[in-house]
């Protein structure tokens, strides 16, 4: 499809409003017809022609006014919000935005594990007091990191611990699939995987089988000397367990980029243990990400009307 109608709906991603993605889309699809919804009212009216639709989530009552739509493209990764089924029985294509969030979650990863084996966070406790005193650090290099979750956003860690000389381990649904680590496990097998890691970077989306996956047991699993980085889901790691073994010190640190609750309290314990750093669910943010999101589009703006497979087809 070289001319299509595209609707942008109204969305805040990364404090980011979806004019910048609009502008992103006309600047990649010149002969197409990008309009952003500024208020409910008007993109009402712009889904009752459009060929494609773009944002967070449409629902229902919008989808019966969209009679033309053939291609949904979600700017999440994650499409669990969306009642698919719906877009099925309209036989609307639905994609999402899986990959946009390897590159900063990545960097994410890897800064916190660095700060972590360098005590970047005691180095900068010190200094505000004022303090010279040595501390003792490690080495990534030589290290193994077991990373659960093998998507666009493990196989991205996986890439870069590379270049540190780091050995890798993997946990994914599928362990007989090809695998970017030199060792993987299926997450029935998540004790094996975790217990000679030095850290356990956990990337993988919120399921029935992820639930609560790293909990107490598997926490006593891991090394004393272990640090665990999540910027999976929170509640794929059990929240009380965490803390129990932060303040033992069963394991020696977390970088936590999601939490159980979300948002996390002030009150709650976490943000008050030494060994562990917090971020506000923030780790994907990055100015690249509407331009990435463009880019998925306009490929498949141009499968549309060819027999070829959408890229991050759900539906």
């Amino acid at each position: 499809m070289t001319d299509p109608e595209i609707v942008v709906l109204q969305q805040h991603v990364h404090g980011i409003d979806g004019t910048a993605y609009a502008e992103a889309l006309r600047e990649r699809l010149p002969d197409a017809t990008v309009r952003a919804a500024r208020s409910p009212d008007e993109q009402r009216s712009l889904l009752a022609t459009a060929d494609i639709a773009t944002g967070p989530r449409l629902d229902p009552d919008a989808l019966d006014r969209a009679e033309a739509l053939g291609l949904f493209a979600c700017v999440y990764a994650g499409t669990g919000h969306l009642d698919t089924d719906a877009f099925a029985a309209r036989d609307i294509a639905v994609t999402n935005a899986s990959g946009v969030h390897g590159v900063p979650v990545a960097e994410y990863v890897v800064g916190w594990m660095v700060a972590h084996a360098r005590s970047f966070p005691r180095a900068l406790d010190q200094q505000r007091r004022g303090e010279w005193r040595a501390y003792d650090t490690r080495e990534l290099h030589g290290s193994t990191a077991t990373v659960v979750g093998l998507g666009a956003i493990g196989q991205a860690v996986v890439d870069r611990l590379e270049a540190f000389g780091m050995e890798t381990v993997g946990v994914r649904h599928t362990p007989t699939k090809d695998s970017p680590t030199s060792t993987v496990y299926g997450f029935d097998e998540i004790h094996e995987a975790v217990a000679d890691a030095a850290f356990v970077v956990v990337a993988c989306p919120l399921t029935a089988t992820t639930r609560g996956l790293i909990d107490e047991s598997v926490l006593r699993t891991m090394r004393t000397d272990a640090v665990l980085v999540n910027v999976a889901r929170g509640p794929v790691v059990e929240t009380e367990a965490l803390v129990a073994a932060l303040r033992r010190r069963g394991i020696a640190g977390a970088a936590l980029d999601v939490t159980d609750p979300e948002p996390l309290p002030p009150e709650h314990p976490l943000w008050s243990l030494g060994n562990v750093t917090v971020t506000p669910h923030n780790a994907g943010h990055t100015p690249e990400y509407f331009r990435r999101r463009a880019d998925i589009l306009v490929r498949n703006a141009a499968r549309l009307d060819t027999a070829d497979p959408l890229e991050n087809r759900v539906v």
